[in-house]
């Protein structure tokens, strides 16, 4: 395979006694190593001790060597999409630059997918450089539209989420590959803000605002940094178990067992179903394992949000999910809201709340063109179009019904939860599968089931729709939108005051905002 010796060999004896292909062997080693660095980063480059030049220009290393160590010269493609966006960004101006870099950035992203898939390594489950393109693409896409927001429109005509992450300079080339490639993010992500990295490389992210039992506001430094050892002890927990899970329970029950033509043509349809949920929760550990490791932030000193009405650190300013939440999901709306949430909320800021018609449907185009070429991801995004209407329509229709005795509630949460965790699967299956033909094989042998249950739902429970304006906009908003807006943009603790511009008392209210969640 193309891909296994694209980066380092120099793990290839370990790859050989784990039995696994070398370069998700060097992916994990130098998530560890990135580990220890940012230990060591917080602990001896503190921007107490350090000046943010440094801190920059040592980050950025840290994260190209990380990168050529795992990828080898394809890493090459990290710099060039974010120095060829960089000069966009200059030459092309604040009124139009977003536009021409989110043209750029998803197009390189595209083409190097398409390289990837049909020309060196179609259907290869490892460690690829497209992976951390995707979230490069999102860096450089956000932050374009960030400082179009904040360099070009009118304060006024800026949402509140908008007035809070909008940039009010052009970063230097440094910041913005600082940003882009530093090493803490560089393998998995996640996606952050580009105020709130700046604001940790620059040490302010500690500076809280906190309210004072008379109601008024008061600025309070902490003394000392709050310690993330806790956080990222209960995060590596969680990673450790995931990839346990990985290696053991999820090989034995293989996604594509569901299309097995044996097991079709013999199994009842109610084995088929818990088969189906069984298999496809079986394939959800890895993304635990690669989106809890926001530990190496947190590690770092990135990542704290505040505190908790109790008093207790927050450390999930860029968490990417909620487990529990998950798995517990009782409808499609639960579920999204707690799986992969910055890239949801990038598909919101730069999309959703910008798009002029369909919103919903140019979202979850973009969420596929991002996602990559294979044919399954566009299935699985198609038909999540369809799930996300259906379960919006049934829920504003009946819900309500329901909810009035704790035990008919009761009732309807573990059906509804039986519901969503099978619709879920169902409608994933082709994102696993990657190719046409199992995935219509799939569906075919389901007869469409979920397809054809959620345009009747349609044509039966059609969406409830508010009477003018912004409130009919907000009825259709996809399932991530609102939630996940108040509960990762308003809880931001800190913005960067780099900008001048940038009016103190704005930056007290986003963090008042963040404060009281």
């Amino acid at each position: 395979m193309a891909t296994s010796t694209t980066g380092s060999t120099l793990l290839q004896p370990l790859s050989n006694a784990v039995r696994l292909p070398v370069d998700q062997v060097n992916f994990v080693v130098c998530q560890l190593f990135a580990l220890l660095a940012a230990i060591w980063f917080r602990t001896y480059l503190h921007s107490s001790k350090t000046s943010p030049f440094i801190r920059h220009v040592v980050a950025t290393l840290l994260g190209l060597y990380l990168a050529l160590f795992c990828f080898g010269w394809y890493a090459l493609h990290f710099v060039i999409q974010s120095g060829i966006s960089y000069y966009l960004m200059i030459i092309i101006g604040v009124e139009n630059m977003h536009k021409y870099c989110f043209v750029f950035a998803l197009g390189y992203l595209t083409v190097c997918q398409i390289t990837r898939v049909y020309i060196f390594d179609y259907g290869q489950y490892s460690a690829d450089f497209s992976g951390p393109m995707m979230i490069i693409t999102q860096k450089i896409t956000s932050l374009a539209f960030e400082i179009h927001d904040g360099m070009f429109r009118k304060n006024e005509d800026l949402t509140p989420s908008q007035r809070c992450l909008a940039v009010r300079r052009m970063p230097s080339l440094l910041e913005y590959l600082s940003y882009n490639c530093n090493f803490m993010g560089i393998l998995a992500g996640p996606l952050c803000s580009y105020k709130d990295y700046i604001t940790f490389i620059e040490g302010r992210s500690y500076q809280l605002q906190q309210s004072e039992a008379n109601g008024k506001e008061d600025t309070k430094y902490e003394q000392t940094d709050p310690s993330p050892n806790i956080a990222v002890a209960q995060k590596l927990l969680i990673c450790g178990l995931s990839l346990l899970f990985h290696m053991t329970i999820t090989k034995t029950l293989p996604v594509e067992y569901n299309i097995d033509e044996n097991f079709r043509a013999t199994a009842s349809w109610p084995v088929r179903v818990f088969y189906l949920y069984l298999s496809l929760m079986a394939a959800r550990p890895k993304y635990y394992f690669a989106w809890t490791l926001d530990a190496i932030n947190n590690a770092a000193g990135f990542g704290f949000r505040g505190y908790d009405k109790n008093g207790v650190t927050r450390w999930d300013l860029i968490s990417n999910l909620r487990i529990q939440q998950i798995e517990s999901s009782t409808s499609f709306k639960m579920f999204l809201d707690n799986w992969n949430i910055q890239t949801a909320l990038w598909l919101k800021r730069v999309c959703y709340e910008r798009a002029t018609f369909s919103p919903t449907i140019q979202t979850f185009i973009l969420s596929a063109i991002w996602h990559g070429v294979y044919p399954g991801y566009y299935l699985t995004f198609l038909t999540g179009v369809l799930m996300t209407l259906a379960a919006r329509a049934i829920r504003n229709n009946i819900r309500h019904y329901f909810v009035e005795s704790p035990a008919v509630k009761l009732c309807y949460d573990i059906i509804t939860w039986m519901t969503t965790q099978v619709a879920i699967s169902y409608t994933v299956v082709p994102f696993v599968l990657l190719s046409v033909k199992p995935s219509f094989t799939f569906y075919s042998s389901c007869y469409f089931c979920l397809h054809i249950a959620s345009i009747l739902v349609l044509l039966v429970f059609p969406l409830k729709r508010t009477q003018k304006g912004n409130k009919q906009h907000e009825s259709i908003q996809p399932v991530w939108s609102k939630k996940l807006e108040e509960e990762n943009l308003l809880q931001k603790n800190s913005y960067s005051t780099t900008n001048n511009s940038f009016s103190q008392k704005e930056e007290i209210t986003c963090r008042y905002q963040a404060l009281k969640q």
